[in-house]
């Protein structure tokens, strides 16, 4: 089934950026493509150039029990292993034209893919977007003084509106923040330093501590930067077809992995200062910075989470469109980002009275799914290599049930056995709890093999 007028934009929204991009998740016509790849070190740097971030770097020591050095390490292998994740998807953006979730539909097929595709949404659209404003909104808080509902409110609507316009007010928005945001942070984090004993090498008492502790710091950091892998085509799609995979997916992971790296790594510093808890890890982070600099870092902060959002949403509700739900196609994606702005608004409300708690399982829940995710995508991008794809991304009729089994096998089984949560101890974990949680590992390459042996003689098979 070939490619129709509806699957593809009309070239009128090109690089407009006061403007609602029209459509959900077409392909990208030739006359809308523009930009070019160095602007995606800021796309990905500055929505990672917040609080969430920072407090990846904080549980390493506080939750985990990690001495600075050993959550240093545990970071950049996890968040390197999220960005070389990110490279590779990201490069396939501009030879494709089209969104990460549509190109999910090869692996699974059109229909079964509508079960990562509501995963991502639910993740993106509410989960991350709840997690964010809720960092933003305590920022909030804590300058102007008023209750963070009323800095969720704003927080809500600043990042709501940025992605009911779209793509090109988003990347616009990412770029002009970035140095505001750089400057802030970078300002901060050499106070932080300037105060914290990196050199204690006595791990957090009421921390996990050992090898489980470490393996806990790898699962959140990659959780946190492979979060972002299911939008990685999203921001790429636009680039003209004849940009260099390479350079694209460069920029991409250097942005992604530098911001991560960076912001973590002062989380970790700011524990050793003695003053942070959970209970107000905002709060506490700012605490051994000078006043005008602690106020320009609450509002970074805010401003920070705002990026981060604009991006959740925009690719939550296009991955909610790409279900294949019958919208109005030109307003498809606008009409459900005030939904999931909504949505996320409740969720965070709800969240707020607990805030760390919940961060720290919802990064491990994102790794759980995403850890099986990846290892079939790259499977079938395996298996397809040179092989052209247009002609399936858009048929109602393509099945592939054999990457959606191979999803589930990976998931159920990584999850039943070596999953550690609050709640939910899988069997290995239990008897052996010095492992601490390598679901997403276990997902990974499990999904990734069966993915292989149920699906290699289909995708061999398929005509051309």
């Amino acid at each position: 089934m070939a490619m129709t007028v509806a699957d593809r934009t009309e070239g009128a929204y090109r690089d407009r950026i006061v403007a609602v991009e029209p459509g959900g998740n077409e392909y990208i016509a030739e006359a809308d493509r523009h930009g070019e790849p160095r602007q995606l070190f800021w796309t990905w740097t500055s929505p990672n150039l917040e609080f969430a971030t920072i407090f990846v770097g904080m549980l390493a020591v506080l939750a985990f029990g990690m001495t600075f050095w050993q959550a240093v390490l545990g970071i950049v292998i996890g968040t390197g292993l999220g960005a070389v994740a990110h490279f590779f998807l990201s490069a396939r953006g501009p030879l494709h034209g089209v969104p990460q979730m549509v190109l999910g539909r090869l692996p699974f097929g059109f229909k079964g893919n509508a079960v990562p595709a509501v995963l991502m949404s639910v993740t993106a659209g509410v989960g991350w977007f709840a997690t964010n404003s809720v960092s933003g909104a305590f920022a909030l808080s804590t300058l102007f003084g008023f209750a963070p509902l009323v800095g969720l409110i704003v927080i809500v609507l600043a990042q709501t509106a940025l992605a009911f316009f779209g793509h090109n007010l988003v990347q616009a928005f990412e770029r002009y923040s970035f140095p505001v945001l750089a400057v802030v942070f970078v300002a901060a984090s050499v106070a932080i330093f300037a105060h914290a004993d990196i050199g204690n090498t006595a791990p957090s008492a009421e921390g996990v501590g050992g090898m489980g502790g470490f393996l806990l710091t790898v699962g959140t950091s990659f959780g946190y930067a492979a979060g972002w892998t299911p939008y990685a085509a999203d921001f790429t799609r636009y680039l003209p077809a004849a940009v260099s995979p390479a350079r694209t997916g460069f920029f991409a992971a250097a942005g992604l992995f530098t911001a991560c790296v960076v912001l973590e790594v002062v989380g970790a510093a700011s524990v050793t200062t003695g003053e942070a808890t959970l209970a107000d890890p905002t709060g506490s982070f700012t605490a051994e910075l000078a006043s005008p600099l602690a106020k320009a870092t609450l509002l970074a902060i805010a401003v920070g989470a705002v990026a981060a959002n604009a991006i959740n949403v925009y690719s939550g509700a296009m991955a909610f469109v790409t279900i294949g739900i019958k919208l109005p196609a030109h307003v498809a994606r606008a009409v459900v980002t005030v939904f999931f702005g909504v949505a996320g608004f409740l969720v965070a409300w709800w969240a707020l009275p607990d805030a760390a708690h919940s961060y720290e399982a919802f990064l491990l829940i994102i790794a759980y799914w995403v850890g099986p995710w990846l290892g079939v995508v790259f499977a079938d991008q395996y298996l397809r290599r040179g092989r052209p794809v247009a002609h399936l991304l858009y048929d109602r009729a393509y099945v592939n049930w054999g990457g959606l089994a191979a999803f589930v096998i990976g998931l159920v089984v990584s999850v039943g056995l070596f999953a550690n949560q609050e709640l939910l101890v899988g069997a290995v974990a239990a008897a052996v709890p010095e492992l601490g949680d390598v679901t997403f590992f276990v997902g990974f390459l499990l999904a990734g093999a069966a993915y292989l042996l149920l699906c290699r003689s289909k995708i061999a098979a398929e005509k051309v």
